[in-house]
Order: C-alpha cells, then sequence, then structure tokens
C-alpha cells in the first residue's frame, strides 16, 4: 500500500523505539504497546471552528429566549395586538385562548379579490368557546369590557360576554351599525384550532331579530366560511401548529425519543451478546412487523380504515358539518409514501435472506469483542446523556426562535369604524389588525439553528465512534488479550486520546457530513416550495432532473459516511488528522474490496434494519401515547400526530445509532485492522481473531463455489 506500512503505529511497535516514550510523545495500551504513536493535536482550526460555533449557537439562542413566545405557534392575536391565552396581555388573557371575529361583514370584505382590508384586520377577540346564535332571540358578543363599563373581566365570561343591557343608546346605535362594541351572534362556528371558524348558515331567529332591531344588512355568502378557512389553513399557519405540537408533546418526546430506544438499545446489544445466532431473524422479522403497523396507524389517522380519523376541531361539533385540513392531506400523502417503503422493505429483506447466516457470522466477532470489552455496552450512555441535554435545550430555543418574529401593526388604508369604550365614541382611526413579522435575520437564525443541530449531533457520534474504535483496535493487536483486572482501561484509554489529541479532526469529519445534508435539507424545502407556487406542470425532463439530483446527493450522503466511519477509526489508532486517515483507510478498503466487501455489507445491513426497528418502535409507541385522552384534550391538543411521531421517531433512530454503534464499529475496526495485519504480513494476518478468519474464509469458500458451477 502506499506511504509505507503501519507497523510502528497500529501493529507490533519496534522494540528499539519503546524505551523512554511516554507522556505526550507516546501512548502505551494493554498487550504490550499496542497503540503507540507519537502524537500531536490535529485539524486544531476545525476545533477553534467547533468552539466559536458554540457560543454562536448560544447567542443565536439566547435571542430566541429572549424575543420568541410559543404561544404564537398555536394561538391568535386579537385586534389589540395581544396574543390569545397570555397572561401578561391587557387584559389577562390566561383563560381565553380562541380568537373569534366580531363582525361578520369585516370578514366577508377581507375574502373579496383586490380588497385593501384583509382578515388580519378584521376585528377580533379572545374568548374561552365559540359562541353559538340563539334559537328564540339575538345573542351578543361584546368587547372586553373598559371605560363606561363598570364589570370585571370574569363577569363579562360569566356573562358569555354580553353585556348589551348596560349599553347607554349612543352604544347601542353604533352596535346596529356593526361598529361595537357589541356585535350580534348571527352565524354558527366551530371551534378549529382555536379559533371559530363561520359555518354560512345563518340563524333565521337571530337574523329575525337584528332585522326588526333595525340593524345593518349582514351578508350571508359563503365567502365568509373560505375566508376564515383559508387563513387557519394557509402554510405558515399549518407550520406554526405542527411546530407547537413538538412543544405540547413534550413528554412523548422524553418517553419515545429519549428513554425508550435507550432500553431497547441495551436490550438488543445484550442480545447481541448472549443470543447472537438467532439475532439476526428476530431483527428482520420485527422489522417488517413495525413497519406494516406504523403504515396501519397513519392510516388510521388519515381515516382510510378504523374511525380515529384526526379532526381539525376541537371540543364537540354538530356530525352533519364536515371539515378538512392540510394536517389530514400530509398524514394520507405520509400513508402513501410508508407503503411504498413497506413494500420495498418486505421485498428487500426476502432478497436478503439468503445472506443471513453470513450476517450472523460478522456479529459473532463483534459479540466476542464486545464480551472481551464489557465497558462498550455501557459506554453510550455517556455521549446519550450529552445528547440528550443538548436536545432538551435545542428543542427550548428552537421553539422561541420559531415564535421571535415581532408583533407590528398593518397598514390597512381601509375605511372603517369602531367603537372606542375609552373615549365613549366611534373612532375611524387605527382600525388595522396586528400581524407577526418575522424579518430575515430571523430566518437566518432559524437556519444556523438547524445546523447546529447537525453538526452537533454528527460530532457527539463521531467522539463516540472514535473512542469504541481505539478500545477495539486495542483489543485486535493484542491477540484477544484484555486485561481482566481492569476492564474499562480501553475505553478510557481512547478516551483521553480522543479529548487530548483528536477533537479536531473529529469536528472537522462532522462537518462535512452536516454541510452534504444542510444541502439536501435546503433543495429539499426549495423543491417543495416551486412545487407550489408553479402552476404549470413539470415536465419529464425536469422530474428526472430533480429526481437525479436528490438521488445524487443521497449517494454522496452515504458516501461519505462511510468513509468517515473508517476515518475514524484510523484516526483513533494512528492520530493522524482527518484527510490522512480517510486516505488510508480508504486505501486499506480498495486494497482488500473483494475479500471484505460483501461481509461488510450484510452486517451494515442487518445493524440498520435494528436502528429501524428500534426506531419504528419509538413511532409506534408514540402514536399510543398521543391517542390518549390528554393530547386530544383543549388545552394539550395537538393538531397532527404526524411532526412528534416524526421527531420520536428520528431521535430513537439516533440514539439507536449511538448504542449500535458499538457493535457497527467493532466490526468496521476489526475488518480495517485485518485488513493492514494482512498487507503487513503478505497477505496473511497474524493478529485476527479465529471467528473472522471463519467467516472471511467461509465467504471465500463460497464465492469459490459459485463461481465453479
Amino acid at each position: 500500500m502506499g506511504g509505507g506500512p503501519l507497523g510502528a503505529i497500529i501493529g507490533r511497535y519496534p522494540s528499539g523505539a519503546s524505551g523512554g516514550s511516554g507522556g505526550a510523545d507516546g501512548e502505551r495500551t494493554m498487550g504490550g504497546g499496542i497503540i503507540w504513536h507519537n502524537r500531536k493535536c490535529r485539524d486544531v482550526v476545525f476545533l477553534v471552528l467547533f468552539i466559536t460555533f458554540w457560543v454562536a449557537m448560544i447567542v443565536n439562542s439566547s435571542f430566541g429566549f429572549n424575543q420568541g413566545n410559543p404561544l404564537r405557534l398555536t394561538y391568535g392575536l386579537d385586534y389589540k395586538g395581544n396574543v390569545c391565552g397570555d397572561k401578561h396581555a391587557n387584559p389577562d388573557l390566561r383563560e381565553l385562548e380562541i380568537r373569534y371575529w366580531m363582525n361578520p361583514n369585516q370578514v366577508y370584505e377581507s375574502g373579496l379579490k383586490g380588497s385593501q382590508f384583509t382578515l388580519v384586520d378584521t376585528r377580533s377577540i379572545c374568548l374561552m368557546e365559540c359562541p353559538i346564535p340563539s334559537e328564540d332571540g339575538l345573542n351578543w358578543v361584546c368587547d372586553y369590557p373598559d371605560g363606561d363599563i363598570h364589570i370585571s373581566v370574569d363577569d363579562w365570561i360569566d356573562r358569555d360576554y354580553d353585556y348589551y343591557e348596560f349599553l347607554t343608546p349612543a352604544m347601542r346605535n353604533s352596535s346596529l351599525q356593526l361598529q361595537g362594541p357589541c356585535y350580534p351572534v348571527i352565524f354558527p362556528s366551530v371551534n378549529v384550532y382555536w379559533s371559530c371558524q363561520f359555518i354560512a348558515l345563518a340563524s333565521n331567529a337571530s337574523m329575525r331579530h337584528w332585522q326588526q332591531m333595525g340593524g345593518v344588512n349582514i351578508n350571508e355568502n359563503i365567502l365568509i366560511d373560505k375566508t376564515i378557512h383559508r387563513a387557519i389553513n394557509s402554510q405558515s399557519s399549518v407550520l406554526k401548529r405542527y411546530v407547537a405540537d413538538i412543544g405540547k408533546a413534550w413528554p412523548v418526546l422524553i418517553v419515545c425519543g429519549g428513554m425508550v430506544p435507550l432500553f431497547l438499545s441495551l436490550i438488543w446489544l445484550l442480545m447481541i451478546r448472549h443470543f447472537v445466532s438467532g439475532m439476526t431473524w428476530i431483527t428482520v422479522i420485527l422489522f417488517n412487523v413495525l413497519i406494516i403497523s406504523v403504515t396501519m396507524f397513519y392510516y388510521a389517522k388519515a381515516g382510510w380504515i378504523g374511525n380515529d380519523v384526526v379532526s381539525v376541531v376541537i371540543g364537540d361539533s354538530e356530525p352533519y358539518f364536515s371539515f378538512s385540513g392540510r394536517e389530514i392531506s400530509h398524514l394520507r400523502a405520509m400513508a402513501v409514501l410508508m407503503t411504498i417503503v413497506m413494500i420495498i422493505s418486505i421485498l428487500s429483506s426476502i432478497a436478503i435472506v439468503r445472506r443471513i447466516l453470513m450476517a450472523t457470522s460478522v456479529l459473532k466477532v463483534a459479540a466476542k469483542v464486545i464480551g472481551e470489552v464489557q465497558a462498550l455496552i455501557v459506554f453510550p450512555v455517556f455521549p446519550y446523556a450529552i445528547l440528550a441535554i443538548f436536545y432538551m435545550f435545542w428543542f427550548s430555543a428552537a421553539m422561541h426562535l420559531f415564535s421571535s418574529g415581532h408583533i407590528t401593526k398593518n397598514d390597512c388604508n381601509a375605511n372603517c369604524c369602531s367603537f372606542d369604550l375609552k373615549s365613549n365614541q366611534v373612532s375611524c382611526a387605527g382600525c388595522c389588525g396586528y400581524r407577526i413579522h418575522y424579518t430575515s435575520h430571523i430566518a437566518a437564525a432559524i437556519l444556523f439553528h438547524l445546523f447546529g443541530f447537525f453538526w452537533a449531533t454528527q460530532f457527539i457520534i463521531a467522539c463516540s465512534a472514535t473512542v469504541i474504535a481505539g478500545s477495539v483496535a486495542s483489543y485486535y493487536w493484542a491477540h484477544g488479550e484484555v486485561s481482566q483486572e481492569v476492564p474499562f482501561l480501553p475505553v478510557f484509554a481512547s478516551m483521553k486520546r480522543l479529548m487530548r489529541y483528536n477533537l479536531g479532526s473529529v469536528a472537522l469529519g462532522s462537518l462535512v457530513v452536516s454541510i452534504v445534508e444542510s444541502i439536501r435539507f435546503i433543495l429539499e424545502s426549495l423543491r417543495r416550495r416551486l412545487k407550489l407556487v408553479n402552476t404549470v406542470p413539470v415536465s419529464r425532463i425536469e422530474k428526472m432532473t430533480l429526481f437525479s439530483s436528490n438521488c445524487f446527493l443521497g449517494c454522496i450522503d452515504w458516501i461519505l459516511r462511510s468513509v468517515n466511519r473508517s476515518a475514524y477509526i484510523m484516526i483513533a489508532i494512528t492520530g493522524k488528522g482527518f484527510c490522512k486517515a480517510s486516505s488510508i483507510a480508504t486505501g486499506l478498503i480498495m486494497n482488500n474490496i473483494l475479500r471484505i466487501g460483501k461481509v461488510n455489507v450484510i452486517g451494515d445491513i442487518i445493524l440498520f434494519l435494528g436502528k429501524l426497528c428500534v426506531s419504528l418502535f419509538c413511532a409506534l409507541f408514540a402514536f399510543l401515547m398521543l391517542d390518549t385522552y390528554k393530547y386530544k384534550s383543549a388545552h394539550n391538543r395537538i393538531s397532527s400526530p404526524l411532526f412528534p411521531v416524526l421527531v420520536c421517531w428520528g431521535l430513537g433512530y439516533i440514539v439507536a445509532t449511538l448504542f449500535f454503534s458499538v457493535v457497527e464499529m467493532s466490526i468496521d475496526t476489526v475488518i480495517l485492522s485485518f485488513c493492514q495485519d494482512a498487507d503487513e504480513h503478505q497477505g496473511s494476518a497474524q493478529y485476527a481473531p479465529p471467528l473472522l478468519m471463519e467467516t472471511l474464509d467461509g465467504q471465500a469458500e463460497m464465492q469459490r463455489l459459485t463461481q465453479g458451477t
């Protein structure tokens, strides 16, 4: 192999060099000098960059904590710019969470094409529940009590927001002109995601009383229904609700995204250690059962099977009124996608059945290593704890960043008037509403925060993998001899080398993967936005180009992850920088690709299925938790289980990756060490464990027989 042998680094250290070395010059592990090298700090620039990045992350998150208010993600604004449900508003709105538009004519006007008056400018207040018309009279919803209306907010609520009897003649005349302070309840309304959705079926009794009192004409056009429906189902509103769902379902995230994958991953490692022969079959069968179960849950929530469809209505509603939303459409799209994935997965499982025995042999090698270096089973708990603390901080900051826009008053140039209780007269100035304004620097802060998620996650996983690789390499090059008196020594020694010399190299490797993942995320977001904006049908060439670019980036991501994993192994063994270690690892693999290729690939497939089993179980358990009354009641009600389930799925996969890397890195480290061992000894590995030799020899024999036939 080019660049000279690595015997002085990862093989037997020359006896003449063993004396007088130590401390900063070198480091000796067990087995009489297995990993010994004059190490020095590598890729320091990228370590400094990572530290600087973390300082920026803290500053960026501080901005979110200072400016954000997660209530804005769920509840709307009233005509004063207050967030419904906010206890710090004036008046106190802590129990008043539902937004209600009082003037139906303004709602109608805001829905007209070319109108400068938007629904945001329509006069709205916050209530406890949506009002309903009277069956034999006329109900009123009046403005927050103020000025000459001497009743408390609590009394106003107890009176069903109606103090019409206390109005002066001038106030009553103004109310009949739909200028307040009281407005008639003509149309029934339903609580749809904390906003009162009008139903364009006016109450005959209420309308008759209103006309008898001399009230102005009220439009009964279906437009008042559609206008509110469009606002509730806008892309920005749906995205805010999805983000808010994550905050409301934080106990589900802790249990299904943290505790459940921790428990399952530890069980899987223990079963690999003691029941390796049957684990490959169990993993494949369990994976197919779980993916079918999760797909069926998506079908149920989408309303295609059973009666457990997600409802957009909060609370009770009349059965003859049906409401739809983007959330249901998204669940149906996810159900279709899961169906495709399920079919491909089942067919792929059938295709690899013949390779199951080979995967069992590979896992036996890892089980042997875990049995000798037992600290590897519990070591991932340490990076798991760091990752858990980071995720709690990150999700909390993300909620505040997404809600950190400024509440500003609109410039609507509309001609509208309303009664001002403080001045006790009708005012035609300042009737425009408020909106949450998001500036470009807030969007940049959110993107930076998302990139921080990718980089920090990859960095912690890479650190864990490097420590495991160093521990396993010590075992391999010691002829499998590990000190029984100090079973944790290989892990501690590997952690020390990482912390002292190699954090910069790990930061560089994790940065490369994070950049590729971020590019894929941005391109996918742009693709979806262009698909919604572009009304012209997309040609086949454009579709093929888009699909090819996605596949290309996916392949690049997969290759980078594979190269990085091998690079971390060589970093742990040789102490080289990331680029040099990648070059060494790639050379070793290419020189032995025919010998180790199939063994390594089939092992990776089984481990990938194992990670999916853990994450799918997390998703399944999340569905069950979100199906309880707590997350279907008004206050904690989530708009859709889609985002919480996907987040639990993702977190479960990340936790499984941390723990499964014990097996994954054990296999890869032993195989890479075998390649170097064979390279140094003219194709005959001297340090390889017997199990590994049996596996590779068995594969070679199988290939020979196959070619002979």
